[in-house]
């Protein structure tokens, strides 16, 4: 089968198999699992920061961040349309105990000027501003400039506000805008990445930042029930995704930007191939809007052993990852010409 519905599919390689298999495992509350260790080391050093803590999804990291960072009753500041948001099921409000104050972020990107005008000081009427969040690259497949992000961090501080990134797919960020993960980590105070989508491990997520913070964040770990024990089973399938995949992600743009360029001399499919950025293509149909034509294109890709989700309002989304290669890709564009018949 050829799945598109996400990076989130990919299964891990036979090298990630045999490492998992043969692990060196300790008790990582305890904080001797030399595989999970070697780990956090590895992914701080990346992310050009201080220490990193394992966790079992990029959720849960940025709950924690949230978690960590921010006073009971405070109040977050990010994009209407971030992951943090759209797609972690309410958990601020449940974790951190956080109010989150939303602003339109055309393209992923927070303007100074937005930003400014919702930034607030304790008053008896509202809550202080704790924590601003930014996503790079975006969940909805952009990417946001180093130029873009400076303009967050300097308002950050004016206003002695730290950031939090949600670097779900910060190395597709990174190979998009051809810069080391470093330079976008440098503009965050904490980072959290996936080891998962695109990297192939099959669970986990890193959350690095100063010392001081991560040895808070390990306590809250404990706390959200993140003390994984053994897990160096799973660290070790990280280890090979940071030292092996990160550096191909590129191969995946390059198939996605294919996808849009193909797609886009379909008569009746909408897309901009100078608008994908990552392994994310986006595109209309508008047939697609009526449930019965969505359900016959979907089912036709499935007759074809290639498994799509249902369209959003007649949008379609293809994600390119590992295991989508030159022939999957063609595979995928004749299956296309047949299915999307206006």
């Amino acid at each position: 089968m050829i799945d598109l519905r996400s990076d989130t599919v990919t299964k891990p390689t036979e090298a990630m198999r045999k490492a998992m298999a043969n692990a060196e495992v300790g008790d990582d509350v305890y904080g001797d699992d030399p595989t999970v260790n070697a780990l956090e080391k590895l992914g701080a050093e990346l992310t050009g920061k201080e220490a990193a803590v394992f966790v079992p999804s990029g959720t849960f990291g940025n709950q924690l961040a949230l978690f960590t960072w921010c006073k009971r009753g405070s109040e977050v500041v990010l994009g209407e349309e971030c992951h943090i948001i759209q797609h972690e099921a309410g958990a601020a409000s449940v974790i951190a105990g956080v109010q989150t104050r939303t602003i339109p972020a055309p393209e992923g990107v927070l303007r100074p000027d937005a930003l400014r005008q919702r930034l607030r000081k304790a008053d008896l009427h509202y809550p202080a501003t704790s924590l601003i969040c930014l996503e790079n690259a975006h969940s909805l497949g952009c990417v946001v400039s180093l130029a873009d992000m400076d303009a967050v961090r300097a308002t950050a501080d004016e206003w002695g506000l730290p950031v939090h990134l949600d670097g779900a797919r910060l190395f597709n960020a990174a190979a998009a805008l051809q810069v080391d993960a470093r330079e976008i980590a440098a503009r965050a105070d904490s980072v959290m990445f996936c080891l998962s989508k695109g990297l192939c491990a099959p669970v986990g997520s890193l959350l690095t930042g100063t010392r001081d913070f991560v040895e808070a964040a390990r306590y809250k770990r404990k706390i959200m029930g993140g003390g994984m024990r053994q897990a160096g089973i799973l660290a070790a399938a990280g280890i090979i995704a940071l030292t092996e995949h990160t550096g191909r992600l590129g191969e995946d743009h390059e198939n996605a930007k294919r996808l849009a360029r193909e797609l886009a001399a379909i008569p009746g499919i909408a897309v901009n191939p100078e608008e994908v950025d990552i392994n994310m293509v986006f595109f209309s149909f508008p047939p697609a809007e009526d449930a019965g034509v969505a359900k016959r294109i979907t089912d036709f890709f499935a007759k074809r052993g290639i498994i799509i989700n249902a369209p959003e309002q007649g949008v379609f989304r293809f994600v390119t990852h590992y295991w989508i290669g030159n022939s999957e890709v063609a595979a995928i564009l004749a299956a296309s010409r047949e299915a999307f018949i206006s």
